[in-house]
């Protein structure tokens, strides 16, 4: 791994975007927290939820107003500036897409953190938003080929079918995960640290993405603050829908890196699989929630909701590194082994069965579906 000759110089920069969004965050989540409560938009302690007293949600709200309004004062600065070179496959209609799209996104989860809309609803908004990224451009074009050195284009419908599959695929893999305080938001900090960091890196050379991610690093570094265990508001639907979508959008925005986001999100995207399949062996709905996540099972081998979160950090980590260590076709090779050595795990974890509630979309503490 050898980062860009440019890559030093851009570094205070970098952390001055990601403190900015972390204080706006940090800043907009209590008064966002006391609107919840007034409005009632409150988790209320059940069965399945973790939250043993009721925690407002909504916080995402904070994370996407903290996300944006730092990403148009860095595109005014850099305008006048030139701090960083913006590249030609990045041009208004793709920030439109990113920006927008991650505006609707929120929107659409807070409609549905107010109106617990049904599943088959949601699934069309998923897919609605992925319309909006391809719209504006915003397209998986090709894919790293796992049996040799060139890559697998798409073009014509491929090419869309693959953009919603990512979109909706990346959407609900943050969506099932989102099931213990800060799980969500701080996987979503790990991924984006070390998808900029990757993105400055000789092998990528996209500092401008890299600017991105620092910034939507740094607006889920400052609610974490808040949603961290023992957590004051969850993120609901709204950030689960804004953290999908935009980690989607910066995964291909520029230039493909779909082999290394499917790494550095590990974690979600084979939790969420592996759930999806074995729902579907026992003859219900994909969606119907149990505790059969890797979450749950760690929770009942014995380990604390903090030790949970903290452990699965810590391989997010560890699958960042390799992410960052490793290139082209090896990177989906990596996640292949993960891929089948996390099903096993679920298995031996899986063997005492699970509880089962009447189908519906999956949700995280936000929506407390779990």
């Amino acid at each position: 791994m050898t980062f860009i000759a440019s890559a030093g110089g851009l570094v205070p920069f970098l952390f001055v975007v990601l403190a900015a969004a972390a204080v706006i965050s940090l800043l907009l989540t209590p008064p966002i927290r006391r609107i919840a409560i007034r409005i009632d938009a409150v988790d209320q302690p059940a069965q399945r939820r973790v939250n043993l007293t009721p925690v407002p949600r909504g916080g995402g709200v904070a994370v996407a107003a903290s996300f944006v309004l730092v990403t148009l004062a860095v595109l005014l600065v850099n305008g006048a500036a030139g701090i960083v070179a913006i590249p030609s496959t990045i041009g208004p209609p793709e920030l439109f897409g990113l920006i927008a799209g991650g505006i609707v996104a929120t929107a659409f989860g807070v409609v549905d953190d107010y109106l617990d809309l049904r599943a088959r609803w949601q699934f069309l908004g998923q897919i609605g938003l992925a319309g909006i990224a391809i719209l504006c451009g915003i397209t998986v074009d090709f894919i790293q080929n796992p049996f040799g050195p060139r890559v697998i284009p798409f073009d014509g419908w491929v090419m869309v079918a693959f953009t919603v599959l990512w979109f909706v695929g990346m959407i609900n893999s943050i969506n099932f995960i989102d099931g213990l305080d800060g799980l969500s938001s701080g996987i979503g900090l790990i991924a984006a640290i070390t998808l900029g960091l990757i993105c400055l890196t000789t092998q990528v050379v996209q500092p401008f993405v890299a600017v991105l991610c620092f910034i939507l690093g740094g607006a889920l570094l400052g609610f974490l603050r808040w949603n961290f265990h023992p957590a004051t508001i969850f993120a609901g639907t709204g950030g689960v829908m804004f953290l999908g979508y935009t980690l989607a959008v910066l995964s291909i925005l520029g230039t493909a890196k779909v082999a290394v986001a499917m790494l550095i999100l590990g974690v979600p995207i084979i939790d969420a699989f592996w759930i999806i399949v074995r729902r579907l062996a026992q003859g219900r709905s994909p969606f119907s929630p149990d505790r059969g996540h890797l979450h749950h099972r760690l929770l009942d081998v014995g380990l604390s909701h903090r030790q949970t979160v903290l452990l699965i950090y810590g391989i997010c980590v560890l699958l960042g590194l390799l992410a960052m260590l490793l290139t082209g076709s090896t990177q989906l090779y990596a996640f292949i082994g993960v891929f089948f050595a996390t099903g096993f795990v679920l298995f031996i974890l899986a063997r005492g069965g699970f509880e089962i509630d009447a189908p519906e979309f999956e949700d995280g503490p936000g929506d407390a579906k779990l």
